[in-house]
Order: structure tokens, then sequence, then C-alpha cells
């Protein structure tokens, strides 16, 4: 079997169905990794890439990009680097109202540990069971 990694463009045609050409493109590689054919690998970057596509350039919410890239992330034939961190991340940056990679660093830090994060990004206070330390407020 064919294995090969995924880049955020090939995704983000996919999920967006444009443009046509590229889309039909996209969803034939999709099929053949439902299909057993290939193997395709994401790794994290590449999710976040996705992400910030979805909100700034196609203005999907929060919501939407969630439900979108939890249900693809599950997908047959697709191989997922830190997958569970990233269900887990994506959940937070819904819940939570939380920037992607501010919502990876706080799933990261809760299941890894430390549960503290040295942050001057206030919002990390929104998220149960994580102490945000701020810099030069006595905390070192």
């Amino acid at each position: 079997m064919k294995e090969a990694f995924i880049d955020a463009n090939v995704i983000l045609r996919y999920l967006t169905k444009a443009p046509p050409a590229m889309a039909e493109a996209a969803l034939k590689i999709f099929d053949e990794a439902r299909n057993g054919k290939i193997s395709l690998s994401i790794i994290p970057i590449t999710v976040a890439e996705v992400v910030w596509v979805l909100e700034s350039f196609y203005e999907y919410s929060k919501q939407q990009i969630a439900e979108t890239m939890t249900q693809f992330l599950m997908c047959e034939g697709l191989e997922v680097e830190s997958l569970d961190l990233l269900i887990g991340a994506l959940s937070l940056y819904h819940e939570k109202n939380l920037d992607f990679a501010d919502a990876v660093l706080a799933t990261t830090a809760l299941r890894k540990g430390p549960k503290m994060v040295y942050s001057f990004d206030r919002h990390l206070n929104r998220v149960d069971g994580l102490k945000r330390l701020e810099p030069g407020h006595g905390n070192s």
C-alpha cells in the first residue's frame, strides 16, 4: 500500500469543495484512502494550518471548524499523529473560544503535565484544570 503525507491545501480543497477541479482531485485521493488503496498521514501543524485558513479566509465559525475537523480526522484511511490530543484541542478551541494553537498547548499541558503554562494570554484562564502563570508576577 502506498503511504504519503497530505498537505493542508489538499484537505482544504476537499473540505471546501473549491475550486471544483482541485476539489474533485482531492476527493479521489481521500476515496482511495477510505478504500484502503493508500494511507494518508496528517501531522498536527497541518491541522493547525487548515483550522487557521478555515477561520481566517473562509470565515467558518469555531463550532463549524471543530465539528468539520473532528469528523474529518476520524475518517477511514487517515493516520493522524496525536489524534486524541487534536480532538481534545478542537473541543477546547470551540468550547472555550481559544486560538487553536493555545488549545493545543492547553490540551497538551492537561494531558501530559505539568498543568501550568506561562502566558500573558488571560483567555487560558477559561480552561478548567490549567494554571496560567504570568511572567513577571512573582510566580517563577
